[in-house]
């Protein structure tokens, strides 16, 4: 729980993500598109700590897993939070508060 409150707070907007998962994907390239560059951690490439973190990220609610999107240091949610976000106009704005993207 711990190194992931570190990792979401080290980046304006930090992703914790597997390889495999094709909304993963998504969530990043959406991020890429408005102009973040996102920290993504890779779970299934974290041999060490990532089995550990995505049971602490279940332990946080985060229901899938992942993706699991922070910004500013603060869980917005999963695939389906971060794409209403986007829909209805708030997830561009959060990323400028959190200084992830400039306009």
């Amino acid at each position: 729980m711990d190194r992931i409150s570190e990792l979401a707070s080290k980046s304006a907007a930090v992703i914790f993500t597997k390889s495999t998962c094709c909304m993963c994907h998504s969530i990043k390239a959406l991020f890429y598109e408005l102009g973040a560059s996102p920290a993504v951690y890779e779970l299934d490439q974290d041999h060490a700590h990532g089995n550990e973190m995505e049971r602490a990220l279940r332990g946080l609610g985060c229901s899938p897993a992942i993706p699991a999107v922070f910004i500013g240091g603060k869980y917005v949610g999963s695939a389906k939070d971060v794409i209403s976000r986007h829909v209805d106009g708030s997830l561009k704005q959060m990323l400028i508060n959190a200084k992830a993207i400039w306009f």
